[in-house]
């Protein structure tokens, strides 16, 4: 049948294209009332509040304080169990529940034996579970809520949280479930499932502002849990690039890593983490450097470390010295393969005078601080021994054959990019590199010449080639070389410094050569018209956009914002890992971005998730309020809310072909 409407469509015009989308669009909606239904069920959509938007950035493998401000959603789960249950119910009580919803599986044995009645325990903590699924849930259609619950027990839950209590006595209600579940044994498994809910609908959707690698013991378990997460994206950071080109294979990627690794003494990650081995790379470093001097090869051994050895800290030096000799020799043939990188004058083995034991370094030389390269020929030194090019050789093997790395490392690319528009917000790690007169750098590559969001672009579209070009084609070795230009080149939009001085950090004494200069985009961003002609040239223009930015961390200790360009700019690098802690004198930043507006959370740091589970230790948080919206904001004015306008368009379309017979209807 159709159905009438008073409402009046302008004439369509109806191109064979827009017919065939509308005939295949037919084939899910096969009358004019299934089409009509769908339509009022997406307008009242679009009339719900936005879903809560949560941002992470420079989480350097710092996985114990990620996933214990995931699951707490930076606070906001304690704050709905203090505002649901009042003072009226004591502080540890609360503690204790808000560790329950965090930890359930490990919080629920020990909060059962502390019991002396355990079914009135039970029932308490069901009751006040229920109560705050319905207050997380109430922004969700019933739709929504529904999908997100576990199936075993869904129509349960579903009964639990939408009841009518009109037609029902509440406790009653309640009540008899509560005993079915106690009489059968489920209450721990409803437990865990609604613990799970209220995590789940808390947050919509996380975004992780780059730099999940590095530092920090274990980014594998981070990306592990992100992969498992209902909906993340990311916008890539240096130290995620580099070991997407290792994934991909690229030779200096690898030692780069591999530097990075060993001088943090995170072996863990690579051999335990991803199954990639390092003992044929232990021997060739006892071979060659076994009397070489180790001091300024020493790595940042972590206090809490299980094992700090003095022989396991000589042997990780010993790798670290031998593998940066390496990653000195490949990055000299990057740079010489390269000339549109303008990184002549970084291939450091060719700017030593191994007689004088001299380095040349920004038109001055320099007495070497080491000058042992056992393996270095001062005729050729980017020349690889046999030894080296087998190593490098089954290092690339292991890189690319390790199949968790492969699944971590094609995840940041389906789900990643150099920057997104989100919702109206730009999202970036680094820089829009600019000139010192605020203008958009120009860079010339291949012949072309990019800058602003047009470079952002070229940069992602050379990222994916260094990953999925073909194995052996000219894309992929330029994507490959790519990719480590990203990690460290003097306009790349992800690092955003004059240069990554790790040679001259390691080998020169002079601190003038240690600097690595901001791109002239930090001091700009405190003008707020910089920033809004940034956000102008991604196409944003709306008084409520912002920037949410990572990669240098602010240093709160010395009094510096994280809120720049006049509130239109916001720096959520607050020193996650430990390593970063005495700089920034915080452990970190989170950005909550609800339907009221933007709230900027200052963390302490995180001992332990042992300690949180066992003493209800949680992360000490301040919040700031950044943005205010002027009204509340709703579905229908974020991307998903464009995204179902353009559903009702069409299905409008579809029920206007029914009525003047351009489609037929499937009668049943």
């Amino acid at each position: 049948m159709l159905l009438t409407t008073k409402k009046e469509y302008p004439m369509r015009e109806y191109t064979p294209e827009r017919l065939r989308h509308l005939t295949l669009l037919a084939e899910k909606y096969p009358t004019a009332l299934s089409a009509y239904s769908e339509i009022i069920r997406l307008e009242a959509l679009l009339r719900l509040p936005k879903g809560t938007e949560h941002f992470m950035s420079d989480l350097h493998g710092e996985h114990e304080a990620f996933i214990h401000i995931l699951n707490s959603a930076s606070g906001v789960i304690r704050e709905k169990i203090d505002r649901l249950l009042g003072d009226t119910t004591p502080l540890e009580e609360r503690a204790d529940l808000a560790t329950l919803i965090y930890y359930p599986r490990e919080k629920l044995p020990e909060l059962k034996a502390r019991q002396n009645d355990l079914d009135g325990w039970y029932q308490r903590v069901l009751l006040q579970l229920i109560d705050l699924c319905r207050l997380v849930s109430s922004k969700h259609t019933r739709r929504h809520v529904r999908a997100v619950m576990p199936k075993e027990c869904g129509h349960i839950l579903d009964e639990l949280l939408h009841a009518h209590f009109e037609d029902h006595d509440k406790e009653q209600y309640y009540g008899e479930i509560i005993a079915s579940m106690l009489r059968y044994g489920l209450a721990d498994q409803y437990i865990i499932a609604l613990c799970e809910v209220v995590k789940r609908l808390a947050v919509d959707r996380l975004h992780i502002v780059g730099d999940l690698f590095d530092r920090g013991p274990r980014p594998d378990m981070i990306l592990e849990r992100l992969y498992q997460y209902h909906d993340v994206d990311f916008q890539w950071g240096n130290h995620d690039v580099v070991w997407m080109g290792a994934a991909a294979g690229s030779p200096p990627c690898i030692l780069t890593v591999l530097k990075t690794t060993l001088a943090y003494n995170n072996v863990d990650t690579l051999e335990r983490g991803y199954g990639i081995p390092l003992r044929c790379l232990e021997h060739y470093a006892e071979e060659y450097y076994a009397q070489s001097d180790l001091t300024r090869w020493m790595p940042h051994a972590d206090p809490n470390a299980t094992d700090v050895r003095p022989a396991n800290l000589a042997r990780v030096a010993r790798m670290h010295k031998a593998v940066t000799v390496l990653m000195l020799k490949l990055e000299a043939e990057v740079i010489a393969r390269n000339p549109d990188f303008e990184m002549q004058g970084r291939d450091y083995l060719r700017q030593i005078d191994y007689d004088a034991g001299t380095v040349r370094c920004g038109g001055k030389v320099y007495p070497l601080l080491d000058c042992d390269f056992p393996t270095v020929d001062p005729t050729a030194p980017e020349r690889l021994l046999p030894r080296e090019e087998d190593i490098i050789a089954r290092l690339v093997r292991d890189f690319k054959g390790s199949e968790k790395l492969q699944k971590h490392v094609e995840f940041l690319f389906s789900q990643g990019s150099v920057y997104s528009c989100v919702n109206g917000n730009l999202l970036y790690h680094g820089a829009v590199p600019m000139d010192e007169e605020g203008q958009f750098t120009a860079v010339r590559f291949w012949d072309a010449e990019y800058s602003g969001k047009r470079w952002f672009d070229c940069c992602d579209r050379c990222a994916r080639m260094g990953y999925f070009a073909p194995e052996g084609s000219w894309q992929r070795q330029v994507g490959q070389d790519f990719l480590w230009y990203l990690w460290c080149g003097a306009v790349s939009p992800i690092y955003g410094r004059s240069a990554m001085t790790t040679f001259e950090r390691l080998y020169i004494a002079d601190p003038a050569t240690h600097a690595e200069i901001k791109n002239p985009y930090y001091r700009l961003i405190n003008d707020p018209a910089n920033v809004e002609r940034i956000l102008a040239e991604f196409g944003l223009t709306a008084p409520n956009s912002h920037i949410v930015n990572g990669h240098v961390p602010v240093r709160a200790i010395e009094g510096e914002k994280p809120v720049k360009g006049g509130g239109k700019l916001i720096v959520i690098d607050g020193g996650f890992c430990s390593a970063y802690h005495q700089k920034t004198g915080i452990a970190g930043y989170t950005l909550v971005y609800n339907s009221h507006g933007m709230t900027l959370r200052t963390h302490q740091p995180f001992e332990s998730i042992e300690k949180a589970i066992h003493e209800d230790e949680d992360i000490e948080s301040s919040s700031e309020r950044i943005y205010t919206a002027p009204r509340r904001i709703l579905i229908g004015d974020t991307d998903e809310g464009q995204r179902k306008r353009t559903e009702i368009d069409d299905l409008e379309a579809l029920t206007e072909a029914y009525g003047n017979g351009l489609i037929r209807e499937k009668m049943e």
